[in-house]
């Protein structure tokens, strides 16, 4: 059980219990240098808290009585047709859809560009992974010759053992082609340069120039045959890199050895749903991260081959411009933070009352004072060179919720002597509560707004459990199909742009979730840009790396211009489209499947949650392709099993043999894991408990939400270690 205060684990702060880890790590390592004293941010937590819980506490209520209401509409008009007229009017009536107010433009100010001007691949990764971390924020650069050599985007993968000349010569081939597609020549092609040179400032090829010699922006070494030369189109840097003395570079007469593409234009750095922090332990983890970025001295030692290797954050590239002068240009990623949402407390800190503090306000007040580490640098590796700070906020449930945070952010900047609207806020639009109320969401931080995103994973998992009355869904697959996604997916980007966030802020798309599958990658996630999102999320630097190339073909500010002058292509009716089963004569083998592949995806991922604490991974699923797997896709497949059960669709007994079926896939999918413990056959464990709890105990858990259950499993567990 979680721990409860004691003198001997948790000391006395300002009214507030605080867990000797956290108050060493915020005392000892955050504050030192921000020039905030212990006593002014204890003082301002203690306030946040006492200010704020119980209009927390009114918010979280206001979601279960909406519910309530919604559940019992739907029970008492079960037997008629449904009519969409009728229950848009009684949503209105309840305060679930609130009144469009008059249009307006966000007034977001200081913004970096990364946030504004340059579309491209989004990262997001464990907060609790010091790697990964550091991987995330110096996927700024990648080797597209890496990245087409060592995946599938070529169409197959790399043969076992050295260098291949042929994959080397299709991989510099390969690349050629891009050159000339983004950066096309008066006279000649990038296959087969033998020489470039910059002359009066300008990039000479074979004696051939740029047909749009701006492109051109700088180069190291010598003008007469330089080292790198850097290209610049749609904001996105590329730098093409000669050394003779590498394998691939005998391939090209230039002896070009890579080409580097500016990728990961930003990254969140999440402490919310791809990770497992259940106490003042995990969370300081999480907090040391967010600190180690924001001052600059984040490393990590690890083994890799038989090697030992540190990994730290990579310095600014310095190059010159064409007239020889200085030119940098920014070595990491833009880093963003995702703090928790509003519903979750955490055992690290409890009130006066002796009440868990909601994490969401610990989040709020930890991570902020944390950046002004950055903040407060003049110059050098600076992660906001505006003065910014970045926080991207889930799981938010209508304009009132949006307003709440706004509030708490403003709070956190008093207490902690920053100007107003330090802070910027990303809103994602991942409930239904917001989706069908995005422009006042957007109104309601319209100073803070930096960023909007569509989330199909947690919106379906809402959208199942605030419907769960109306009757069966459809199979999964299926409701990849339906109208309201379309509609959800369109109106994001046209709400935004309504809004005013072109030029101010992220309008993003959702995860790729087959990290291995590249070249499905190249094929498909061009259609991001192309529906104008200036960013996407992505799950690995390869992956930016391939995903940034969509960016140089797609100019998103020009889509973004072209779709603002259509207004609208959905409204709210679309969104409130339930996707409940049309046809619902299904054969056993296929209701069995299906509740098959949502349990083996909840015991997969849950597993490793409890069990090791890891909060998002590649996941095998039912057929043995890796999925990225987090908190979003867990809820989905509980909601849709407890939907299924609800409505008689499957027995409590079939769900129980499935759920123990499939126990001894993930068994089996894990054998290779000395850290693994194994489910089956005692079914007994904490991870399968959580794992039955979740879907038998789905439609009693606030809004869906995977967390309460995920959190009480892990903390016994922990208890019993």
């Amino acid at each position: 059980m979680p721990k409860q205060p004691t003198e001997s684990t948790y000391c006395d702060r300002e009214g507030l219990s605080v867990a000797v880890e956290l108050v060493q790590f915020i005392e000892d390592k955050a504050l030192p240098g921000t020039d905030i004293t212990a006593d002014q941010f204890w003082t301002g937590l203690s306030e946040l808290v006492r200010d704020y819980t119980p209009r927390n506490r009114e918010l979280l209520q206001k979601r279960e009585d909406l519910q309530d209401k919604i559940d019992a509409w739907h029970i008492a008009n079960r037997d008629k047709p449904h009519d969409p007229d009728a229950y848009k009017a009684f949503l209105e009536e309840i305060g679930y859809l609130v009144p469009e107010g008059e249009d307006f433009s966000i007034e977001t100010r200081n913004v970096d560009p990364e946030i504004a001007l340059v579309p491209g691949p989004q990262l997001v990764v464990p907060s609790t992974n010091a790697r990964f971390v550091l991987n995330a924020a110096n996927a700024r650069w990648g080797s597209l010759y890496d990245c087409l050599y060592g995946t599938d985007a070529m169409g197959s993968l790399p043969p076992a053992g050295g260098f291949d000349d042929g994959r080397g010569a299709r991989v510099v081939a390969r690349s050629s082609v891009f050159l000339d597609e983004v950066f096309p020549l008066t006279s000649t092609s990038f296959d087969g340069a033998k020489s470039f040179s910059i002359v009066n400032g300008a990039l000479i090829v074979d004696g051939s120039t740029l047909i749009q010699p701006e492109a051109f922006v700088g180069y190291t070494g010598d003008a007469a045959k330089p080292d790198s030369i850097v290209l610049r189109n749609n904001g996105l840097h590329v730098e093409m890199v000669f050394d003779s003395t590498k394998p691939i570079a005998k391939r090209s007469p230039s002896g070009l050895a890579d080409i580097r593409l500016e990728s990961a234009m930003s990254a969140i750095i999440d402490c919310e749903d791809s990770v497992a922090c259940v106490d003042a332990e995990e969370k300081v983890l999480a907090y040391s991260n967010w600190l180690g970025l924001m001052r600059g001295d984040l490393s990590e030692t690890f083994s890799k081959g038989g090697n030992t290797i540190t990994r730290s954050l990579n310095p600014d590239r310095e190059f010159l411009a064409p007239d020889g002068s200085p030119l940098s240009l920014k070595g990491r990623a833009l880093l963003l933070v995702r703090n928790v949402g509003h519903l979750m407390t955490n055992p690290a800190i409890h009130d006066a009352d002796g009440n868990e503090v909601f994490e969401g306000l610990m989040d709020a007040m930890v991570t902020t004072l944390i950046s002004i580490h950055d903040l407060k640098k003049a110059d050098g590796n600076r992660n906001s060179v505006q003065g910014s700070v970045y926080v991207v906020k889930p799981k938010m449930h209508g304009p009132e919720e949006v307003a709440f945070a706004d509030d708490i952010f403003t709070h956190v900047e008093n207490a902690l002597g920053l100007p107003r609207h330090t802070v910027k806020l990303g809103v994602m639009d991942e409930e239904r509560r917001t989706s069908v109320n995005l422009k006042e969401c957007i109104r309601s931080s319209k100073n803070r707004v930096c960023f909007i995103n569509t989330g199909f994973l947690d919106r379906t998992g809402d959208e199942i459990h605030t419907s769960m009355e109306a009757g069966p869904f459809s199979r999964k697959d299926f409701i990849k199909r339906k109208s309201w996604i379309t509609a959800y997916e369109n109106q994001n980007v046209d709400i935004g742009l309504e809004c005013g966030l072109s030029g101010k802020a992220q309008i993003g798309k959702g995860m790729w979730a087959v990290p291995d599958r590249m070249a499905a990658l190249l094929e498909q996630k061009i259609e991001h840009p192309r529906a104008g999102a200036n960013c996407a999320w992505v799950p690995s630097p390869t992956a930016a790396t391939l995903h940034v190339t969509h960016y140089h073909k797609v100019d998103v500010m020009a889509v973004q211009a072209e779709l603002a002058k259509g207004g609208r292509r959905a409204y709210v009716d679309a969104l409130l489209d339930i996707p409940l089963a049309a046809y619902r004569k299904w054969t056993p083998s296929q209701i069995n499947r299906e509740v098959e592949n949502n349990a083996q995806g909840i015991l997969g991922y849950v597993v490793r949650w409890i069990d090791q604490g890891v909060g998002c991974s590649k996941v095998p699923d039912i057929n043995d392709v890796g999925l990225m797997e987090d908190r979003a896709t867990c809820r989905i497949s509980a909601q849709h099993i407890a939907n299924w059960l609800h409505h008689g669709i499957v027995s409590e007994s079939e769900t129980m043999e499935i759920m123990k079926q499939m126990a001894q896939v993930v068994d089996r999918q894990n054998a290779g894991d000395p850290a693994y413990l194994p489910m089956a056959p005692g079914y007994d464990g904490y991870a399968f408990k959580a794992a039955c709890d979740l879907v038998f105990q789905g439609r009693e858990q606030p809004s869906g939400y995977t967390e309460p259950v995920l959190h009480k499993r892990r903390l016994e567990l922990k208890a019993q270690r």
